[in-house]
């Protein structure tokens, strides 16, 4: 297939184009490289049928991509991290609602076989049932998940509308190599695997008895390319694990002395996915639990040597805005 892939040099984009080329196809990626990375690309870069171009998802167009015709449109392209968005909430909204319009125009006039495009699990905000199903109601607590959750309504609607074969995916907790290693306070697994490697203590959330959907990435990629195999449209599919482990557990897997810092408002003390939709519908599992997981990410420790080292007092710091909007 032809595929485009919004986002591509970024976390989980560049795992999705390895997939992608993997299988065959030809892809086409796209990035402004605002925070994507070009070293994420290095593999792709070494195949014939990876093109790149280096563009924000705001403005594309049609003429930018109609050489040949496109069959597969992966958006992943937008802004993440939940405390930014508090403090620029206009960015969030130009990328994550005008870049998503964008793309779905650009993907409509093109006559694309499937469109996939990637949500987010904060959509449900503290769910009420666990394992969380997609019919779970949505009360998106920050800009960042707003803005995810109206992308997600229009792709939606240009599936019901526009007859556009479409799905979107919430995905939940996703972690591995290439994932975000400079910038704004985000991640735990980043926040952690710098600390472990100037062997400062984790600083862990409240209790640390709170519980995450941690997903590999390259499960998040064989989920994005199974969802494009398939025939289901219309449809919204949460991403996850299969299980929902604990902050203590993570923490115990890595090993390392401890502080905690104050816990936050408005965050989940679970986040657990209920994966039966994407499972029947698209015949998808996923493959990594934790235990691999946490392996792989210390075998490429060094990839954090250059990160932000986080301590109670600068994450105070980078999180007051949260405890002022969201309390």
């Amino acid at each position: 297939m032809r595929c485009v892939v919004t986002g591509a040099a970024g976390f989980i984009g560049s795992h999705l184009v390895d997939a992608l080329l993997a299988k065959g196809h030809t892809v086409t990626g796209i990035d402004d490289l605002s925070t994507g990375r070009k070293k994420n690309l290095e593999p792709a870069t070494r195949s014939k049928n990876f093109h790149f171009l280096e563009k924000s998802v705001v403005g594309l167009r049609p003429s930018d991509l109609s050489s040949g015709g496109v069959d597969w449109f992966f958006h992943l392209a937008g802004r993440a991290d939940l405390v930014p968005s508090i403090v620029n909430p206009r960015e969030y909204f130009e990328v994550n609602v005008d870049g998503t319009f964008d793309a779905l125009e650009t993907a409509k006039a093109l006559g694309v076989k499937r469109f996939l495009y990637t949500a987010s699990s904060t959509c449900y905000g503290i769910p009420e049932v666990y394992p969380t199903p997609e019919t779970a109601p949505c009360v998106v607590r920050h800009p960042y998940g707003l803005t995810k959750l109206m992308g997600e309504k229009l792709t939606m609607h240009w599936a019901q509308v526009y007859k556009m074969p479409a799905l979107s995916l919430r995905l939940f907790n996703v972690y591995g190599p290439r994932s975000r290693t400079t910038g704004a306070y985000g991640a735990v697994f980043g926040v952690f695997l710098k600390q472990k490697l100037a062997g400062s203590p984790f600083t862990v959330v409240g209790d640390g008895k709170q519980t995450r959907d941690f997903t590999y990435v390259t499960d998040v990629a064989d989920a994005f390319v199974a969802a494009a195999e398939s025939s289901a449209s219309g449809q919204i599919l949460n991403v996850g694990s299969g299980h929902s482990y604990s902050i203590n557990r993570l923490v115990e897997l890595l090993g390392g002395p401890v502080v905690y810092v104050p816990k936050r408002p408005g965050e989940p003390d679970c986040t657990f996915a209920d994966i039966s939709r994407i499972r029947r519908e698209v015949a998808w599992n996923p493959k990594i639990p934790l235990e691999e997981g946490v392996r792989r990410m210390l075998a490429v420790i060094e990839d954090w040597r250059d990160a932000p080292l986080w301590d109670p007092n600068t994450i105070a710091e980078a999180t007051r805005d949260w405890f002022k909007y969201l309390s």
